[in-house]
Formats: structure tokens, sequence, C-alpha cells
């Protein structure tokens, strides 16, 4: 974990919890993303900085081998963020965010149809308007949605910090590959109690 400093403006930008992902992956590790990304979310609201909320609603159109029933990896073995974009809305309330993330009218909500919540969505746009310099970021899947969102963080010039117990994939070693081999080339690792307490100490 190499988290050095949180900047005057920060912002929590959380990827994908939303209640279709959720339910299609019960269990401790989501259960303990969720439970950090909430803890999250309280400590920047606490401190007035921003928090963006990102579902997603779409996906990419283009062939992928790990969309193809037959051959390869089977549709069932997609990534969360991969399964959750395709395919029919399994109920009404699929692409809205989880309870656990007590929506305030504070909030910024961000709805993506890719895996980056940059792609055609005017995030960079809104952050740069709040005079965002640094975002951290949490949420499923790691390797798809929030790495992505990563990558371009990235690329737009952002200081980009991965609170990496506050986000899961369904692949585990997926999960570990993202946060042990990519992460580091994008920005800085830590855990929900470091950012929090370093939120706190630079107020």
């Amino acid at each position: 974990m190499t988290l050095t400093t949180i900047d005057p403006t920060p912002a929590l930008v959380v990827i994908d919890l939303q209640k279709g992902i959720i339910a299609a992956h019960p269990g401790p590790p989501v259960t303990a993303a969720v439970e950090r990304a909430a803890h999250l979310t309280a400590g920047f609201r606490r401190h007035g900085l921003p928090v963006v909320l990102v579902n997603v609603t779409g996906r990419a159109p283009g062939r992928t081998e790990a969309g193809r029933s037959a051959g390869g990896r089977s549709a069932g073995r997609r990534s969360a963020g991969e399964r959750a974009a395709g395919g029919p809305v399994p109920s009404a309330d699929w692409a809205d965010l989880i309870d656990e993330l007590d929506v305030r009218p504070t909030d910024h909500l961000i709805t993506k149809r890719r895996r980056s919540a940059f792609h055609d969505t005017g995030l960079d746009t809104l952050l740069r308007d709040l005079g965002v310099t640094q975002i951290v970021l949490a949420g499923i899947s790691t390797s798809a949605g929030v790495e992505s969102t990563a990558r371009s963080a990235a690329d737009y010039g952002y200081h980009v910090v991965l609170a990496t117990d506050a986000m899961t994939d369904p692949d585990a070693e997926a999960h570990r590959h993202s946060v042990e081999r990519v992460f580091p080339k994008l920005g800085e690792t830590a855990t929900t109690a470091d950012v929090i307490g370093m939120v706190g100490a630079t107020r």
C-alpha cells in the first residue's frame, strides 16, 4: 500500500454497485467490498467531498471470445461488469444503486454504457468543474469496470487511488492480477482505513 497524500479536492468514484450485479454475486467478498465502499461514501460526505456513484446499463457491441455461449469461456463465466451490461434486464430495479450506498442529494450519479465510467458520460467535465485532481476508486468488478475507469483516469491526468479492499471481482485471480500488476502502474493502492484516515488528517 503506497498512498502518499490526499489532494485538496479528491473525489470518490464507486463503480457498478447496483442491485442486479450484487444479487448475482452473493458471498463474503462482495459483502466486504460493499461495506467498505459504504464507509468511503460516508467518510467523503462527512468532509463535504464529491461522491460519484456509477451504474451500468450497456456494453460495447463488439464481439468477444468471453461473450460466446459455446466455445472458449461460457457466458456464465464472464465478469460481473460484462454480464451486467449484456442480455435482458432481469428486474425493474436491476440498475438501481444498492441501498447500502445511502444515496444522498449531494451525490453525483453517472450512468455508463461501457466499461469505463469516463466513456461518453461527462465524468471528466464534472470532475474538472468541481476542481478534482485525484479520484479514489471502489466497486465491482476489479478487472473490468474499476480497472477500465482507472486506466481512463490516469490517461486524463488524475492522481488515482485504488481502495483495494473496497472492490472485488468474481474471478479472484483477475482481482489479484489487477491489484498486484496493473494498479501500481496507474496510481496508488490503499485500504479503506488508509484513505479515510488520510482524508481526515488532511482536512
